[in-house]
C-alpha cells in the first residue's frame, strides 16, 4: 500500500510506460514535470504546443529535446483539439494541461463530437493529499469540477475515489461521506445523500469499499473524536477517502491543507476515456509530477 506520494514512483517501476500528451506545453513547469517523469522512467512524453517556444524553454532549462516527441500547434485551442484527437486514436494514455486555461482545456475534453467523455459520463476531480499530520494519504473529491453534486454525481465521485485508492494499493478503501454532523437529518440534503451512499455501500451497489456517512470531518480523521462522541465505526479516524458535500467544502479543505498544513498533492480528472491532469498553472513542478504519477497508476 502506498502511504507517501513519492512511493508512486517505485510502484510504477517495471510497469509498461504510459504515453502522456501535454497540451500547450510551452512553459518550464509543464516541460519540467514531464521531463522528470520521463527521467524516472514512468512515462513517454509528447509535447503539443508552439515548437519554437518549447525548444527555447528546453534550452533555457537545459533539457534535451530528444527526450520528447514534439508536435507543433499554432494556438492553445488547436493544441487541445490535436491532443484530444490523439488520445481518441489511442496514441496516448494520459492527457495533461499545460499553459492553457482550464475552460479551453475542459472544452476540448467535453466536446460532444470529438471529446473524451463517454455517453452519460461524469467528470470529477480526484486529489490525493499527503498531510504531515495524518498517518496516510487522503483521497478527496470533488474540489474543482462539480459545484453542487446531486446523488448520481456523488455515486460517480465515490466510485472514482475508490478507483484511485485501489490504484494506490488500498484493497478495501474506507470512504467517509463528509457532513456537518454524524447525525442523520432529513432537513440537510447532504446528510440524506450520505445515508443513501452508506447504505448502497452496505448492499454492494457501490462495491469494493467500506462507506460510512454522514461523518463530520473530525470523526473521519481523528479516532479520539470518534471515541469521545461514542461513534463506533471502522472508518472513523482511519478514512482513506473523503467525499465532500459540495465544491466549497472540498476546495476549502484542499487549500487549507496546501497553504496552512504544508501538504503535498497529486490530482487528476477522472471519468474521461483517460485520466486527465488538471494542475493549476501556478502549481509546482513537484505537484505536477505527482499528478502524472497518479494518472499513470490510474490509466488502463
Amino acid at each position: 500500500m502506498i502511504t507517501k506520494l513519492d512511493q508512486m514512483f517505485d510502484a510504477l517501476k517495471g510497469k509498461q510506460k504510459k504515453k502522456i500528451i501535454a497540451v500547450w506545453a510551452n512553459d518550464s513547469h509543464t516541460i519540467g514535470a514531464v521531463n522528470d517523469a520521463v527521467e524516472k522512467g514512468i512515462v513517454e512524453g509528447i509535447l503539443v504546443g508552439d515548437k519554437n517556444e518549447i525548444e527555447k524553454t528546453c534550452k533555457a532549462e537545459n533539457i534535451a529535446l530528444e527526450k520528447f516527441t514534439i508536435i507543433h500547434a499554432n494556438s492553445d485551442v488547436e493544441a487541445a483539439n490535436m491532443a484530444v484527437k490523439m488520445i481518441t486514436e489511442k496514441q496516448g494514455d494520459i492527457l495533461m494541461k499545460g499553459l492553457i486555461s482550464t475552460d479551453k482545456y475542459m472544452r476540448a475534453i467535453l466536446n460532444k463530437e470529438a471529446g473524451l467523455l463517454p455517453p452519460k459520463g461524469v467528470l470529477s476531480h480526484v486529489t490525493v493529499i499527503e498531510n504531515p499530520n495524518y498517518h496516510k494519504l487522503l483521497i478527496v473529491g470533488d474540489v474543482a469540477v462539480i459545484p453542487n453534486p446531486d446523488i448520481n454525481q456523488k455515486i460517480a465521485i465515490t466510485t472514482y475515489l475508490i478507483q484511485a485508492a485501489k490504484a494506490l494499493g488500498i484493497e478495501k478503501p474506507k470512504v467517509a461521506i463528509i457532513g456537518a454532523s454524524e447525525q442523520v437529518s432529513a432537513a440537510i440534503e447532504s446528510s440524506v445523500h450520505a445515508t443513501i451512499l452508506s447504505k448502497m455501500g452496505d448492499r454492494g451497489q457501490i462495491p469494493g469499499a467500506i462507506i460510512e456517512g454522514p461523518l463530520a470531518l473530525d470523526l473521519a480523521v481523528d479516532k479520539e473524536s470518534a471515541q469521545i462522541k461514542k461513534v463506533d465505526s471502522v472508518v472513523a479516524g482511519d478514512a482513506d477517502c473523503l467525499l465532500f458535500p459540495n465544491i466549497e467544502a472540498g476546495n476549502v479543505f484542499y487549500k487549507t491543507n496546501t497553504k496552512l498544513c504544508g501538504a503535498e498533492l497529486g490530482a487528476v480528472v477522472a471519468g474521461a476515456k483517460v485520466p486527465c491532469v488538471l494542475s493549476s498553472r501556478g502549481d509546482s513542478t513537484l505537484t505536477k509530477l505527482y499528478s502524472i504519477a497518479l494518472a499513470a497508476l490510474m490509466a488502463k
